[in-house]
């Protein structure tokens, strides 16, 4: 007899976006189209539209604390925090020793280095003033161990790198080792830091992919013929993840429930994506659901401005969806740019509350449809109100050719 697999469910939400540091205010912003992207003035780059979140740092540790941390790491604690309030759970509802965080990162560490190459510059390189904190700040595992050491969790903690597409693939492997029953609990999520680097706007810029615009809250318009590329971000979003029969048993208030999920690979490009193989990555995870295409009530895009990145992604939601009349279509990256690490678990999350309030939250900024991305049910500008939100589909997708697909369904 088959024993069927323990059901994860989301019971906590932390967030920090450019445009909000709650999920109340972030999805009243989506709602409205409300972009909060502005220019910074980055040190040997220039002006460029970003998003920055605006958070209270110090709610949770020292500023002393923060200053011999990382960024990515005062996100990361100030999220995971907000996600365990969120979910009204004490830290010591579980063994600390039984608890697992899991962060996905794009890249981490360049923001680091960056800062210290910069500051030797002024004593003529001298490597003396270069600060022995620099390798805890820059190892893969920071972020998870800064939440870990603030929280006293002694369980297991690793960050997951895999680009764009490392938020999802934090939440996978939260599912995972919670029904390998490695783990009782889990905090899950993604962390962004690259406004602080200058090699990420750089490379961007040198491979005509950062966004414009006279505005900056219009830089970033996934599926509009003038589009010109990514408006780089920061963000941080933390889940509680837990078994369903525990958080039935706290009486916790739950989310969603994580139902399906898939990742492969391309195979075949370091920056070009491939609608086939992000094809193949939908379907597996409806297989893994239990789902038809036509069960899908909202889809939120990768998209991230950039040309042939947004028609691929189109022709695979094409290929799947091309006979599922009630499946909305959204994009949240054209209000709060492209968070990187973060993006699937903060998009994910801007979407989630559509269970409770049946909207469909409105991509922004596309005045012209490209025609290769025209899909049925895009949404644009308003949100769409439809009489009831049971499934949602995201899409995340990175460098390397790396796909990941989430699927949450309504718990009734």
């Amino acid at each position: 007899m088959e024993t069927q697999l323990p059901r994860i469910v989301i019971t906590g939400v932390g967030l920090a976006a450019p445009n909000a540091d709650n999920l109340k205010t972030y999805r009243e912003k989506l709602l409205a189209g409300i972009s909060e992207i502005t220019e910074i003035d980055l040190r040997y780059f220039g002006k460029a539209p970003a998003g920055i979140c605006t958070f209270p740092e110090t709610k949770y540790r020292k500023k002393k604390e923060n200053k011999r941390g990382t960024r990515a790491g005062c996100l990361a604690v100030y999220c995971a925090n907000e996600a365990l309030a969120d979910a009204e759970l004490a830290i010591d509802h579980y063994k600390r020793s039984r608890i697992g965080v899991y962060v996905g990162l794009t890249e981490h560490g360049t923001v680091e280095t960056e800062n210290e190459v910069y500051n030797i510059s002024k004593y003529d390189y001298n490597v003396d003033y270069w600060t022995h904190h620099h390798n805890p700040r820059t190892v893969l595992n920071n972020p998870a161990g800064e939440i870990t050491m603030n929280l006293g969790i002694t369980g297991p903690h690793y960050s997951i790198g895999a680009a764009c597409a490392a938020g999802n693939a934090s939440l996978i492997q939260g599912v995972q080792m919670m029904r390998l029953k490695e783990v009782d609990m889990a905090l899950a999520g993604g962390i962004s830091e690259s406004t602080g680097s200058f090699g990420i706007f750089a490379s961007f810029q040198a491979q005509g992919a950062l966004g414009s615009a006279q505005d900056p809250r219009e830089a970033c318009r996934p599926f509009d013929t003038s589009r010109d590329g990514i408006v780089v971000s920061e963000g941080a979003c933390i889940y509680v993840l837990e078994r369903l029969e525990s958080a039935l048993a706290r009486g916790a208030r739950i989310y969603a429930e994580i139902v399906g999920y898939a990742m492969n690979s391309d195979a075949r490009d370091y920056v070009l994506p491939f609608h086939e193989r992000q094809t193949e990555c939908m379907e597996l995870a409806l297989e893994r659901a239990g789902l038809q295409p036509e069960d899908i009530d909202i889809i939120n895009t990768h998209a991230t401005g950039t040309k042939q990145g947004d028609i691929e992604e189109c022709k695979a939601i094409r290929n799947l969806f091309g006979d599922a009349p009630n499946t909305y279509i959204n994009n949240t990256k054209s209000i709060i740019g492209h968070a990187m690490g973060a993006a699937g678990v903060l998009e994910l999350a801007g979407n989630l509350p559509a269970f409770d309030d049946n909207l469909v939250h409105p991509s922004i900024n596309c005045q012209n449809l490209d025609p290769e991305c025209e899909l049925d049910n895009m949404v644009f500008d308003k949100p769409k109100q439809l009489k009831s939100v049971n499934t949602i589909l995201n899409n995340s997708f990175g460098m390397v050719g790396i796909n990941s697909v989430i699927i949450v369904k309504k718990y009734k």
